[in-house]
């Protein structure tokens, strides 16, 4: 195959770490070239705490996607998540010199440029700035500028805040391990890219991604993201808990998690056992599902009201703001047995479990169209959404077609609009790592 129009989604997990290659095929639906898997060594609860392991686990996966789909792989798009990431509203006004002139593009980036500007805790940068409506001259509820005249142009914002040095390491992993960050994006974000339909955006839903150190909460209505959060707890705390409940070894833990747990303890009858086999010629060790499910479920209560905790301050119980999509639980703990039925007793919201399959394309192997992949499938998305302008073009200048300037400028323009609210962040951060 050659190099051309495909891009990586880089996702970093505290309990694994998936590279997707992918492209988009000729029905606009991602077609994945190559799957790349590693355990996570040095990542807690969405953040880097070991350099070095993290680096070789970057470079596993993407050894491996790199031996499945026989590409090169350079640039990534990363997601980052964890503990320390916070959003908060914000609304700023731009005046324009000439309100007889039309509202454009440049007015919304000036805008979002000075959102950028505001004075954060210390240690803590901008990671996203997300406009919500805008204001013209007074007149409020506008999705789109755009087109319009005014002398008086503001917005709400929804900004994503997060560690500076959380958000550097990152950075100095992917560049140690060879390969350059082309984007990096808000792993709640990335999930609803893959798992949520436009309408339940429209209607109001929250994305509730389960995975192994964090759980992501993401909430849009109107089609505009409204509220993310990222509580640090997951499925490894449930882990834990088994591990400690039953005196087992976190191997042992883990498997009855997946096979035989549930997080609704009225499902076992006190007569269902499992047998684990002791350590090294000791007794076996007998538990009882019952129990099992008890432990599960007291954990996954306590998440489960975390996240609606944070509902709630959305302000879910307002009319106006009203989900009417309810909840859509995406990542490996997802899989949970029962958990479903349990969020909708806690909640009394609608509930379904997201697939990213939507947006493959038919032939995809199953394995990566399951709730695990929900991030990286997001990721993926998000590299193809911002990549295939600026490759075309130097692809046929590859070819040796006469490239009209025209092209380019247009290719250059594009691009240049996709990158503008990232580009800032992107570029402190390789002058850094180059720095450093």
């Amino acid at each position: 195959m050659e190099q051309k129009n495909f891009s990586v989604g880089l996702d970093i997990g505290t309990t694994k770490i998936v590279a997707l290659v992918g492209k988009k095929n000729e029905f606009n639906k991602v077609e994945i070239l190559g799957v790349g898997k590693s355990k996570s060594l040095g990542v807690h609860r969405g953040v880097v705490n070991n350099i070095t392991q993290t680096i070789q686990s970057i470079q596993q996966a993407v050894e491996d996607a790199h031996t499945n789909a026989g590409v090169q792989i350079t640039d990534v798009v990363v997601g980052i998540a964890g503990q320390h990431i916070r959003s908060i509203q914000h609304s700023d006004y731009i005046t324009r010199e000439n309100p007889e002139a039309v509202i454009d593009e440049e007015d919304i980036q000036r805008l979002i440029q000075q959102v950028y500007k505001l004075v954060m805790l210390p240690g803590e940068e901008i990671i996203h700035v997300l406009p919500q409506e805008y204001k013209v001259d007074g007149q409020g509820e506008i999705k789109e500028p755009v087109g319009m005249h005014g002398g008086r142009l503001e917005a709400n914002f929804h900004v994503v805040v997060g560690q500076v040095s959380s958000i550097k390491n990152i950075g100095r992993c992917i560049k140690s391990a060879g390969l350059n960050m082309a984007n990096i994006t808000l792993e709640p974000l990335a999930s609803s890219e893959a798992v949520l339909s436009f309408e339940e955006k429209e209607a109001g839903v929250a994305l509730i991604d389960i995975g192994g150190g964090t759980t992501d909460l993401a909430i849009f209505k109107d089609g505009i993201i409204r509220h993310t959060a990222v509580i640090p707890f997951g499925g490894n705390v449930i882990t834990e808990d088994i591990k400690e409940g039953c005196s087992i070894i976190e191997k042992q833990a883990e498997l009855l998690k997946i096979k035989f747990g549930s997080a609704w303890p009225g499902e076992n009858r006190d007569t269902e056992i499992v047998s684990i086999p002791g350590l090294r010629g000791r007794d076996p060790k007998e538990i009882s599902l019952k129990t099992l499910s008890k432990i599960i479920n007291a954990r996954v209560v306590e998440i489960i009201e975390q996240v609606f905790l944070e509902i709630k301050n959305y302000g879910h119980n307002d009319q106006k703001k009203k989900l009417i999509a309810g909840i859509v639980l995406t990542g490996g703990g997802s899989q949970l047995k029962h958990l479903k039925q349990l969020v909708e007793y806690i909640t009394g919201m609608d509930t379904r479990v997201g697939y990213p399959s939507e947006h493959l394309a038919g032939n995809t192997q199953e394995t990566v169209s399951s709730p695990l992949f929900a991030t990286s499938v997001g990721l993926l998305m998000n590299a193809l959404e911002g990549a295939p302008e600026v490759k075309t073009q130097i692809t046929t200048e590859e070819e040796g077609a006469p490239v009209k300037e025209s092209e380019v400028e247009e290719t250059a323009a594009v691009s240049q609009k996709r990158k503008s609210i990232l580009d800032r962040f992107g570029e402190k951060l390789k002058e850094f790592l180059d720095n450093a």
